[in-house]
């Protein structure tokens, strides 16, 4: 058993050398149908995706939108090839005909790529976040992620294509947003299953894991203590306390402030991982403090990580 342990460590070395060396996909004749395009990374990725030559399906919340006119402006250059749609990830009826739309302009090689980017954030404990919110974030972030994807594998394992789904290294920790870390972390082991599920049908799945990119999306705007306090029960209001709440807005809002506003840098994972001839399975793109939090959660023993992300709370006190 020994005797093969330096082969195992050479095996990754190995498969990024025959990464590099593979030819390149041809985006010409091929579509890609993005979630969540208003603005952020899935904005960014379909003007990318657009001059390379791929065929974009470019699923926008409000067509009327200022990022969906941007969208629009560069289909009008594109020779057909960049479609601005319709797409509310949480209604069965704009999947479907969202769907119907890619079949009936569907370029010559078929229909290549899912990119399951659309999703939305908050900030607030447990208690803070009522019911309703839960059931919002779970229609979004999870349940719109699997709808589309539903709709879309026959396809895709007709054409052998892939499914790029955004996630967060928020998927590990929570600091002070819980409620989208349980998104995020649900979206993974959803991965973990199709991609082992579609590997039979040539069907690759990959997950993008960004870091801190609060600032070069909108997905998380800074948040304000006013409006977090006038939400709460009255039950909440009896146990947190004006100053907390203000303390703990100022924490998060100073992590948003730190964050990256190079969004392209996820977007060239995206991109690897729609055009690479071995995509990796996970792309973790963020800076390496956060990579080492990562680390810390996924190999040392839960208490560790509680005692990281207690200290880094204890600055703010319930009075």
């Amino acid at each position: 058993m020994w005797a093969a342990a330096p082969l195992l460590l050479l095996l990754p070395v190995l498969w990024r050398l025959w990464r590099r060396g593979a030819a390149p996909l041809e985006p010409a004749g091929r579509a890609v149908l993005i979630t969540g395009c208003d603005s952020g990374f899935g904005h960014l990725l379909a003007l990318r995706l657009h001059r390379l030559g791929f065929t974009v399906f470019a699923g926008c919340l409000c067509p009327g939108g200022e990022g969906a006119r941007r969208l629009q402006r560069e289909a009008a250059a594109g020779a057909g090839r960049l479609r601005v749609l319709r797409l509310d990830v949480t209604r069965a009826r704009d999947v479907l005909a969202a769907k119907e739309l890619v079949l009936s302009h569907l370029p010559e090689r078929g229909f290549w790529g899912l990119v399951n980017n659309a999703g939305i954030s908050t900030f607030g404990e447990t208690g803070w976040l009522s019911m309703e919110k839960y059931e919002k974030f779970a229609d979004v972030n999870l349940l719109g992620s699997i709808r589309t994807t539903l709709a879309f594998l026959p396809l895709l394992r007709k054409y052998k294509g892939r499914i790029v789904f955004m996630s967060s290294i928020i998927a590990y920790f929570s600091l002070g947003n819980g409620i989208y870390s349980m998104t995020k972390a649900a979206i993974e082991k959803f991965c973990d299953a199709l991609r082992l599920e579609m590997k039979k049908f040539g069907v690759r799945v990959c997950i993008i894991q960004p870091g801190n990119y609060a600032r070069s999306t909108k997905i998380q705007p800074p948040v304000s203590a006013e409006e977090i306090w006038n939400e709460l029960s009255e039950e909440e209001k009896a146990v947190y306390n004006k100053e907390y709440v203000q303390e703990r807005a100022n924490f998060f809002n100073s992590i948003l402030s730190e964050g990256s506003t190079n969004g392209n840098e996820v977007v060239d994972a995206m991109v690897d991982a729609l055009t690479s001839p071995a995509p990796k399975a996970r792309y973790m793109v963020a800076k390496l403090k956060e990579k080492a939090l990562v680390f810390v959660c996924a190999l040392f023993p839960t208490v560790v990580m509680d005692s990281i992300l207690s200290y880094a709370l204890s600055k703010v006190k319930l009075a």
